[in-house]
């Protein structure tokens, strides 16, 4: 009878005759066509994902989703693919205040001549406000949602973040020599543990970590009293590893090792490290690292731009590294545009190794999802769209003809798509991007900031 009782029920629901009820959510957002990145997953078509409370409740395909949620609003799925928001796993973000101002030069070169004395005569709180705003807003237009920062004046920078509506780790520097705002080690490493207590759990979208800028220009006691302070403080480090040759020739000449190795010594593979570059790992590092909780981040077009190399990514991956993507810092890229990483990475590597199979599409958009997500440590909140992460993520419009015939979604948003092809970005459920329109950031306001600041460098520049 009561077999019978709950099959009539079902047929009753199915035909509409008895009215369900729905859960109530924020948001429900459609796509023509869903990825949520999960490992193995299909992409869905006429897709949806639910939301509530800047969390994701459900995703399915779109008669499934308005089936069981009612939403207070629904953002259309029209011509368009609904993914997860991309993860820039290195940047400085304001050093977009420096773009274009010193190129086509080696890294040390660019950086010892150009970088270190512009930034010791112009960066301050009011350099790094407007360029971090910056810097939030051309990631924002193209999808990125969170970020890895390495800057000067961390409390501003987090402070612009959140106001920007973003997710990001902030690490504060720490260096051995006098840089913005400190003498050398001691009054660097002591402002990062006091920025690192007091942001701790303070906002739900900062992580503050610790970040030693380089085995190069931090000492080994310092680097283990910095990787010791982060575990002791349950943060991440942020770190430059194994760049360029300069930096390894460095590496040994000191210490008879090379960068990784000499970091494994001070805790590095056994915490969450951000491991920008890594360039030139060896054969035994790159396996230390696949069992490791060190983050490669693999930024191209820098690496590229400062001829400081290729890093074996292939590799990598092939022995099981979570391997990020990042823009680096807008002074060496010149743009934050995760998109020409991702497109980036799976070419250069092809051509270097005559290898058409290597770095697939999809291991490329892994690289700005859900492994870079994994690599930079967030991946239990944000990466894939699935039930119980928060709810970053993005729309690209797939409405122009230059997307026309469509095969594959994976092959057209490496191949085909651009930055410019984002039109929606929501972070922890919150709109902030909706049609191409940012709505966090006063544009012409952050655009004057900028300009002031542009023409005292122009002028320095000029005069020179």
């Amino acid at each position: 009878m009561l077999r019978m009782f709950v099959a009539l029920w079902a047929v009753l629901l199915s035909q509409g005759v008895i009215a369900q009820s729905k859960q109530s959510v924020d948001l429900i957002v459609n796509g023509d066509y869903v990825l949520t990145m999960e490992p193995g997953a299909a992409v869905i078509p006429q897709g949806a994902v639910a939301v509530k409370g800047g969390a994701i409740v459900a995703v399915g395909s779109q008669q499934e989703i308005a089936g069981n949620f009612a939403a207070a609003r629904t953002v259309s799925g029209t011509n368009k693919v609904l993914m997860p928001g991309m993860v820039n796993g290195h940047t400085h973000t304001s050093m977009v205040l420096f773009r274009g101002m010193a190129d086509d030069l080696p890294l040390m070169t660019w950086l010892q001549n150009y970088i270190f004395p512009m930034e010791g005569r112009y960066v301050d709180a009011a350099l790094v406000e407007a360029g971090t705003r910056l810097a939030c807003y051309e990631m924002i237009k193209s999808g990125t949602t969170s970020f890895v920062d390495m800057y000067f004046y961390p409390d501003v920078i987090s402070d612009v973040v959140v106001d920007c509506g973003m997710r990001a780790i902030v690490g504060a520097p720490m260096i051995d020599f006098p840089s913005p705002g400190f003498k050398g080690w001691d009054d660097s490493f002591a402002a990062g543990v006091d920025y690192v207590k007091r942001w701790n759990g303070k906002h739900p979208r900062i992580t503050p970590a610790l970040a030693p800028h380089a085995p190069y220009t931090v000492s080994l006691d310092h680097l283990r009293a910095a990787f010791g302070a982060a575990r002791d403080l349950n943060v991440p480090v942020s770190i430059h590893v194994s760049e360029d040759q300069a930096g390894i020739k460095t590496a040994q000449e000191r210490y008879g090792m090379t960068p990784i190795d000499l970091l494994e010594g001070v805790g590095m593979l056994g915490q969450r490290t951000v491991a920008a570059h890594v360039v030139w790992p060896t054969d035994s590092e790159i396996q230390k690292l696949a069992g490791s909780l060190a983050g490669p981040i693999h930024n191209p077009t820098s690496n590229m731009k400062t001829g400081a190399g290729i890093s074996p990514v292939p590799q990598m991956l092939e022995a099981g590294v979570n391997v990020g993507l990042g823009t680096d810092g807008a002074a060496s890229n010149n743009d934050l545009n995760l998109w020409q990483e991702m497109r980036l990475a799976a070419l250069i590597h092809k051509g270097v190794s005559n290898d058409p199979t290597v770095v697939t599409a999809q291991q490329a958009l892994d690289m700005a999802t859900r492994m870079g997500a994994n690599a930079v440590g967030l991946g239990d909140i944000v990466g894939t769209l699935e039930a119980g992460k928060r709810a970053d993520l993005i729309q690209v419009s797939f409405d122009s003809p230059r997307f026309d015939p469509l095969y594959n979604v994976a092959s057209h948003l490496v191949y085909v798509a651009t930055g410019e092809d984002v039109v929606t970005s929501i972070i922890d459920g919150q709109i902030v991007m909706l049609d191409g329109e940012v709505s966090t950031i006063d544009i012409a306001k952050m655009r004057q900031d900028v300009e002031a600041i542009a023409q005292k460098i122009r002028q320095d520049l000029e005069s020179r």
